[in-house]
């Protein structure tokens, strides 16, 4: 009899330990959230002048970071460096010849303050015939034109109707760009600092420390170098250790305006 009492008992007792397994609330440990990378600033790198030679695409190859390539149109190499650099991941502008006040030899079919809207009309369509991948349009010298309210107005009002954004390469600080891009509709940007007027790796390295510090000041910052060996050479030595630092590289069509 005290056997079977036992039974019972012991049943009894499994079975509010069941209920009591079933009704009290397990505990889990909240999943650790993972920490965003915090973003000291934007920044874009644009390189100018593709088109002429294809003799850094090996460098540039081994750059993982964004970068705007603007080429130029009609070129021996512009086709190619344009198939090239797409292939690779970058963004593609028209790098858009105008006329300079300096006497500089000029490219084929730069614009210039004399031409009317039909001339102006041509060259884009020819250009952009050449760069079909072109998301935008930045000026390959141009400070006359830039200058000029008349012949920025038609550039500008060409790349609204292809829903092109203009990079004013900003040559000359009295150009009417910023000014007529939001009078028109163009979404527009401008460069901050010049990263290679001197071909000196470490002006460069200087150059791209202002620029990282432009961006940390006010969230986002635009640096223009050349196809150039000692220029790529040192995007692809610094691009890392900045984005180390928390600065986020982007391509020039994430920060226009």
């Amino acid at each position: 009899m005290k056997n079977t009492t036992y039974k019972y008992l012991g049943i009894i007792l499994l079975f509010f330990v069941f209920v009591a397994l079933i009704l009290v609330p397990i505990h889990k440990k909240p999943p650790v959230k993972k920490k965003l990378p915090v973003v000291v600033g934007r920044i874009a790198i644009v390189i100018d002048d593709w088109g002429y030679s294809l003799n850094n695409l090996p460098i540039v190859q081994q750059i993982k970071q964004p970068l705007t390539c603007a080429i130029l149109p009609g070129l021996k190499n512009s086709k190619l460096a344009m198939q090239e650099l797409n292939n690779l991941g970058f963004e593609i502008i028209l790098h858009l010849p105008m006329e300079p006040k300096e006497k500089y030899n000029l490219e084929n079919n730069t614009i210039t303050i004399a031409m009317d809207a039909v001339k102006i009309h041509n060259v884009f369509e020819k250009d952009l015939a050449n760069i079909i991948l072109a998301r935008g349009v930045s000026n390959h010298m141009g400070s006359r034109v830039t200058e000029d309210k008349k012949t920025s107005t038609l550039v500008m009002a060409e790349a609204k109707k292809r829903n092109l954004y203009f990079f004013d390469s900003f040559v000359t600080n009295k150009s009417v760009c910023p000014i007529l891009s939001k009078k028109i509709g163009v979404k527009f940007a401008k460069r901050d600092v010049f990263l290679d007027n001197s071909n000196d790796p470490e002006y460069i390295k200087g150059q791209l420390r202002k620029l990282k510090k432009i961006a940390r000041n006010q969230g986002v910052a635009i640096g223009i170098g050349h196809d150039r060996k000692n220029t790529l050479l040192v995007l692809k030595e610094m691009l890392p250790q900045l984005e180390a630092e928390g600065y986020q590289f982007v391509f020039l069509s994430q920060v226009v305006r």
